[in-house]
């Protein structure tokens, strides 16, 4: 028997025998190392190549993890950047608006001419009303329509011979739609047959 098979017999005893103390700790290492000596050099240079591959791929995999992070926290802030100053456009269309009715006020203290000081109000409610159609705001069409629970709340009913029943007969309040999507509908009287005595 040659050196060579009494290693390996000696190897698998090791494996047979190994348990869990120093000795068979210091048996795994010397098998490595010696699995390590007996590695070709063109071997051991391919694999030193591989290692550094690895090492500059997680370098870089760590770098992009880094950059991602940042990118979402810049995205964060964008949001509640939007989110906190969306109103922004229609806010500054309306502070005419809240000019021209501090201006009603101050001429309304003045003065007695309530017919100016109705018709400057009726102007500044036109006025109103353009900047919220700009932002999408729409009223509801309500008075001498059919009645529609999706659009109309019924306040109260009347007693109509000449309508149709279920017809709007006045608003209480107007509803209105943003961008056709009802955010508050229109408070209604609402015409029933005559009961018949």
């Amino acid at each position: 028997m040659n050196e060579k098979d009494k290693d390996l017999l000696r190897e698998e005893r090791e494996e047979k025998h190994e348990g869990k103390g120093e000795s068979g700790e210091k048996h795994e290492e010397h098998r490595k190392k010696k699995k390590k000596e007996e590695i070709p050099s063109d071997v051991k240079k391919e694999l030193e190549e591989k290692e550094g591959t690895i090492k500059s791929l997680e370098e870089r995999l760590l770098y992009l993890q880094a950059d991602f992070e940042n990118f979402k926290k810049i995205k964060a802030k964008e949001k509640a950047d939007l989110l906190k100053y969306a109103n922004e456009i229609i806010v500054r269309e309306l502070l005419p608006v809240i000019d021209n009715l501090e201006l009603a006020l101050k001429h309304a203290e003045s003065t007695e001419d309530y017919k100016g000081i109705h018709e400057g109000v009726k102007i500044t409610l036109n006025e109103f009303m353009k900047v919220l159609e700009k932002a999408g705001v729409k009223p509801v069409e309500a008075v001498g329509r059919k009645f529609d629970p999706n659009f109309h709340e019924a306040f109260y009913q009347e007693e109509h011979e000449d309508m149709e029943p279920d017809t709007v007969v006045s608003e209480f309040q107007r509803g209105y739609l943003l961008n056709d999507r009802l955010i508050r509908p229109s408070r209604v009287g609402v015409s029933k047959k005559p009961e018949i005595q």
